[in-house]
């Protein structure tokens, strides 16, 4: 994700050694920020894809490597615009929409790979909701509001979980109980994120 610096989400990993080292190696190749981003939207719809073929122990494995890269083009898009210098006049662009389709394709995988088509399209909706809600915030001159419960890191700690356990259900049981839970829990846990920021954003305005 391409932030700006006040309105940049709070990523612990982003001052990692691996993630610094790496960020530094696309600034040297000439890889731009914007491009890492667009990368982000392709691991998810091949963890998608592989999700909504098959649940297999090994396909959860490879959403989940799927999942995991996907937000690691999240944390050095930003890194590499702002820590890199190599931000663009449409990186605000770029910060958000492969966001909306990654997350999109991995919750509608979900919905499908379970049976419950209506739950995976219902969960990506608030999960695009929480994101406007969080940019409208912005858009009236408060700081943008990542809190959750479910922010994205939230949505995708949750589908990598599942997938991980989900991979051993499927070979002690037989069962995809995981995935149906953690379908349940991002539509529900976005739900009420909506509320919370929407809630935060109404006092923040009310005390300007």
């Amino acid at each position: 994700m391409q932030e700006n610096i006040e309105n940049r989400r709070p990523i612990k990993s982003r001052s990692a050694k691996w993630a610094e080292f790496s960020a530094q190696k696309l600034v040297s190749w000439g890889i731009t920020p914007n491009t890492v981003s667009v990368v982000s939207i392709f691991f998810a719809a091949i963890g998608a894809l592989v999700l909504i073929v098959s649940k297999s122990p090994v396909a959860l494995v490879f959403v989940v490597l799927m999942i995991q890269a996907r937000l690691i083009c999240n944390l050095l898009d930003g890194m590499v615009a702002i820590e890199g210098g190599k931000k663009t006049p449409v990186g605000a662009m770029y910060n958000e929409i492969p966001d909306r389709f990654a997350d999109s394709f991995l919750i509608i995988a979900l919905g499908y790979a379970i049976g419950i088509e209506w739950l995976g399209w219902a969960g990506a909706l608030m999960a695009m909701f929480t994101a406007y809600i969080r940019l409208l915030g912005g858009s009236l001159g408060l700081a943008q509001d990542f809190r959750g419960p479910m922010a994205k890191q939230h949505r995708m700690a949750v589908m990598t979980i599942a997938c991980i356990v989900g991979a051993l259900e499927g070979l002690t049981l037989s069962t995809n109980y995981a995935l149906i839970i953690a379908a349940w829990i991002i539509f529900l846990g976005s739900f009420i994120t909506v509320f919370t920021r929407m809630f935060a954003i109404a006092n923040a305005l009310r005390a300007k």
